[in-house]
């Protein structure tokens, strides 16, 4: 892979005006593609199989009038009056209400009881036709806008309900981690050039891939936080594979070749761990589809697409510029240094902090270990839900609504649940309904059971169920239990429990199961892929070792800030709960990828100068030393760009920001360069232990360049280019 990388390289480097006009052109293409078919995102975390998804599709058929997107009108007295004064605006309200395009119909609050007890709150429920993903951005604004003659009367108003999912906003704040990343490429390099070059090829390249996603969002379902997660990720990986390439470049220069020889020999060398790197982590996030669950496919693919274009973007886009820059790329005192003939290597940090770390390895592998251990005790108590209106934003109109909902209702009004019940005829379906509300009386939690609500053809019945507790609440979860288990009990009817709460907690449940069965595939391969690059059993059980640190620690720090509140104000977060319920098995994945990434950087050095005969403690140290200060610049550019996406309203979005600035912090600084060098030098030549009879079927992909390093030495060095 190294010789093909190295040609592909120096072919990049020599015809640089047409890698940078085939790129310019795709680009323009995809954005073009992107501006035609860019369709809209769904915030519907849909699960087939499950039996709120039954639930939701019978509706779509039997029902369809209820089968649409709700919306729920929110309305107020003031404190110490009573609606019934007001009567003839709340109506008038719900007059303005059904008039909406696109809606079906509005409820009259005091027809239907939905008033509160002290007679100061009134819900108006709104029903539309379509779906939230499809109802358009004019009904929406259309839908908050009513109520100005309600407000004129003095009376409070608030809008939610389903119709106000909407998607993240994604504005300028979170660009702050760009920011901050080129500043840490300006110090690492010391040079514009360098750091101005290797961010202008990653947001080449997220731009790429940004728009190829959006041009296939007219015929792929994505979810709102899809888009997100893929910009995320792909400024992060792009970033980095820019600055390892660039940074081996400027190596190979120091080393007085030839620019275009040198980027050969970059895309050879750096370019073949980012390739690897790449591959791992568009694996991973590509294995989330064996979870079965559409929307995270989705999301995932999404993601790895990003990833992928990054890559290409590294290996073919990145040589053509430096062809442009030549020598420039250097900082000013390295290019004297090259004109005087002054030796340019020096014993930096990296070499000093792996004498100190194998020097006080016992130790330092105990702490490490343990202290890690001790921040992922949190993850035990983990929970994990679909967040609802309560967790967004408080300045939201969700938010609001939901927040006055609980205040006059309770919160067991904003996690209402749907039970729908079929059957063959109109008659046996009311009498089925009757039954079913005689089987629910005395539940647990159970705040109260509405009349049915029957279909046009009377055969499907749909009754709400209340909860005294919220959506995202444990006890709603055994409610959600308790009702399914006694509703088995009705015999001679279809009836199943649906609507966002039973959703949320159907999917949380399924994830769940999921995450063990992930977790091991996603080590498994770690250790294989790493047996491949490392010829070694012993490093790649060691790393998938470390992996799972990393991804405990994550998890039992992002419990405590986003789950126990401790530290939430600091980021912003308004109202901790339980996590997203996609984001464990995300962080996996993601956390997998970028693990390995550092892992190949990092101990490829250490092999290399051990196959070429240095002590295994020598060859740990040359590793580090070699390795460390771009590995710490790709640390902390990644961790700066996600860490940006924590100043996101959205709870979602800034809860996946958060765990990978941890996670990536964590994997580089406290693993890999802490307690992997202190484990390498304890295990010496026992390291890179591998059976013979195995190292002759694994293939070698030779990631550190042993191929290339004997291509070069048997052909004559080719004619270069004069830059």
């Amino acid at each position: 892979m190294a010789t093909v990388l190295y040609r592909l390289g120096r072919a990049s480097f020599r015809h640089r005006w047409l890698v940078l006009i085939v790129w310019i052109v795709m680009l323009g293409g995809l954005g073009g593609a992107a501006a035609a078919f860019i369709g809209p995102t769904s915030s519907n975390f849909t699960m087939p199989g499950t039996e709120s998804q039954r639930a939701i599709d019978a509706l779509k058929q039997q029902f369809p009038e209820a089968s649409g997107s709700t919306g729920t009108i929110v309305v107020a007295a003031p404190e110490g009056q009573k609606l019934e004064a007001s009567k003839a605006v709340v109506d008038g309200l719900v007059l303005e209400a059904s008039k909406i395009p696109g809606v079906v119909g509005a409820l009259p609050p005091f027809e239907t009881g939905a008033v509160s007890q002290d007679g100061r709150y009134a819900l108006i429920q709104v029903q539309f036709v379509e779906r939230t993903d499809k109802v358009t951005d004019e009904q929406r604004s259309a839908y908050e806008r009513t109520g100005a003659a309600a407000k004129q009367a003095g009376l409070r108003v608030e809008h939610g309900g389903e119709v106000m999912n909407s998607e993240p906003e994604v504005g300028g704040r979170e660009g702050i981690g760009v920011a901050i990343a080129l500043i840490v490429l300006l110090v690492t390099f010391g040079s514009l050039v360098a750091a101005g070059m290797t961010m202008l090829n990653a947001l080449l390249g997220v731009g790429a891939g940004m728009a190829g996603l959006y041009a296939l969002s007219s015929t792929v379902e994505l979810t709102s936080t899809a888009p997100v997660l893929a910009l995320m990720l792909g400024l992060a990986v792009g970033i980095d594979y820019s600055l390892f390439i660039t940074s081996r470049y400027r190596q190979h220069l120091l080393e007085d070749l030839h620019p275009e020889e040198a980027a050969g020999r970059a895309v050879g060398t750096a370019g073949s761990a980012v390739v690897f790197a790449g591959a791992t982590v568009v694996i991973a996030l590509a294995g989330l589809a064996v979870v079965n669950i559409p929307f995270l496919t989705v999301m995932g693919l999404a993601a790895a697409g990003t990833v992928a274009v990054a890559v290409l973007v590294a290996i073919t886009l990145q040589p053509a510029l430096l062809a442009f820059a030549g020598r420039r790329i250097l900082s000013r005192r390295q290019r004297r240094l090259i004109a005087g003939d002054v030796a340019h290597h020096t014993r930096n940090f990296g070499f000093r902090w792996a004498r100190g770390v194998i020097r006080f390895r016992i130790p330092v592998i105990l702490v490490g270990v343990l202290g890690l251990a001790a921040l992922a005790i949190p993850a035990a108590d983990m929970r994990i839900a679909l967040p609802g209106a309560s967790a967004g934003p408080v300045d939201s109109p969700a938010r609001k609504a939901a927040d006055l909902i609980e205040q006059g209702f309770g919160p067991g009004f904003n996690g209402r649940l749907a039970l729908v019940v079929s059957t063959d005829s109109p008659e046996t379906t009311q009498a089925k309904a009757q039954e079913v509300m005689a089987a629910l009386q005395g539940t647990d939690n159970l705040l109260a059971v509405t009349p049915p609500n029957f279909s046009r053809d009377g055969k499907t019945g749909l009754l709400a169920i209340i909860p005294k507790t919220g959506p995202t609440d444990a006890a709603t979860e055994d409610l959600v239990h308790d009702v399914r288990t006694k509703v088995k009990a009705v015999q001679g009817a279809d009836v199943a429990l649906t609507g966002q709460t039973a959703v949320g907690i159907d999917v949380s449940e399924k994830l769940s199961d999921a995450m063990p069965v992930y977790l091991l595939l996603v080590v498994g391969l770690s250790v294989l892929l790493l047996m491949l690059v490392f010829r070694s059993i012993l490093v790649p059980l060691k790393a998938a070792a470390g992996f799972l640190l990393t991804v405990g620690a994550t998890f039992g720090i992002t419990v405590l800030v986003f789950q126990e509140g401790h530290l939430a104000s600091l980021i912003g977060l308004d109202t901790p709960g339980p996590l997203v319920s996609f984001l464990p098995i995300l962080l996996i994945g993601i956390l997998f990828g970028l693990a390995m990434d550092y892992e190949v950087f990092l101990v490829s050095r250490m092999r290399e100068d051990y196959v070429h005969g240095a002590p295994p403690q020598e060859a740990t140290i040359s590793g580090m030393g070699h390795g460390a200060r771009v590995v710490t610049a790709a640390a902390i550019i990644m961790a700066s760009v996600f860490a940006g996406f924590v100043l996101v309203e959205d709870p979602v979005i800034k809860s996946m920001g958060f765990a990978l600035a941890i996670g990536v912090a964590i994997d580089a600084f406290l693993v890999r360069m802490t307690i992997v060098p202190a484990v390498v030098s304890l295990l010496g030549r026992s390291a890179w232990w591998l059976p013979r009879w195995l190292n002759t079927i694994l293939p070698d992909v030779d990631i550190e360049g042993e191929k290339l390093r004997h291509h070069l030495e048997a052909q004559p060095e080719p004619e270069p280019v004069r830059v």
